[in-house]
Order: C-alpha cells, then structure tokens, then sequence
C-alpha cells in the first residue's frame, strides 16, 4: 500500500478511529527515540545548560503555566 493510499484511508476513518491510529503512531515514534541522532552542537548545548541548571544559574518555569500563557498568546 503506497502513501497516497494510506492519506486515503485515513481520511476516510472516524475522528476517534484516527486519534487511535495517531497515538499508535507516537508510541513507535517514542520506541524508536534512541536511534534520533544528536550533533555535536546540541549536545554541547544541552550540556552547557544542565551545567547552568546544576549551579542554580537558570530559572525554571512549571510547564502548566508556560503552556497557559502560550494558549492566551496564541490564542
């Protein structure tokens, strides 16, 4: 079955039918998280920043509060 095929027949499923196949879809994503390459520049960023967070020199913010702000932003 090629990709147009399959974009047909998921256009033709219930809404509840295509979350399921979307959460289905995450969970292989999620599996498969480790084989993601990095670059080197990424990781040194992360690592200049757990650094950064370890010394207390980053202010952290609770992700519900982001989350809302951005909705009411974005909105």
């Amino acid at each position: 079955m090629g990709l147009d095929e399959i974009k047909r027949e998921f256009n033709n499923l219930d809404q509840s039918e295509k979350l399921l196949i979307v959460e289905d879809l995450w969970n292989q994503i999620a599996k498969g998280n480790n084989d993601i390459p990095i670059y080197d520049w990424q990781k040194s960023e992360l690592d200049k920043r757990y650094r950064e967070y370890k010394k207390g020199k980053l202010e952290l913010h609770d992700w519900n509060i982001v989350h809302n702000e951005l909705r009411k932003q974005f909105k």
